[in-house]
């Protein structure tokens, strides 16, 4: 991902990189353990193995997350939060919050209960 040249703040580079569907919810799935592609993958649903490649290459351009290849057969990489996105993660969990909030203020307490959220 290319980030713009100018900004007229920095809260807009921090939304450019952390936009779209896909990397919030990357991020939150990492936020108790590292991943293997496959893993986090089953973990996302309705991502494709392509957009997950992605979404994970641009996080780790801009440090969100680590990427580590441990050397043998069969190959294994695994992701997982870096300093930079444990610090974004405190900012999803509060959107994470809202989003609770909101459903319960809307009478989906059963799919919040499914979710393991209440």
């Amino acid at each position: 991902m290319k980030t713009r040249s100018e900004y007229t703040c920095p809260l807009e580079l921090t939304h450019d990189i952390t936009k779209g569907k896909w990397k919030p919810i990357i991020l939150w799935q990492l936020r108790k353990e590292a991943y293997s592609l496959s893993k986090l993958k089953a973990s996302i649903t309705g991502i494709s193995q392509k957009m997950l490649i992605e979404q994970l290459q641009e996080l780790q351009s801009f440090d969100m997350i680590h990427r580590e290849q441990n050397e043998g057969y069969p190959l294994k990489v695994s992701y997982s939060l870096s300093e930079r996105g444990r610090k974004m993660l405190q900012a999803i969990v509060i959107m994470q919050e809202i989003g609770v909030e909101l459903m319960l203020e809307d009478g989906r307490e059963d799919f919040l209960r499914e979710l393991g959220l209440l």
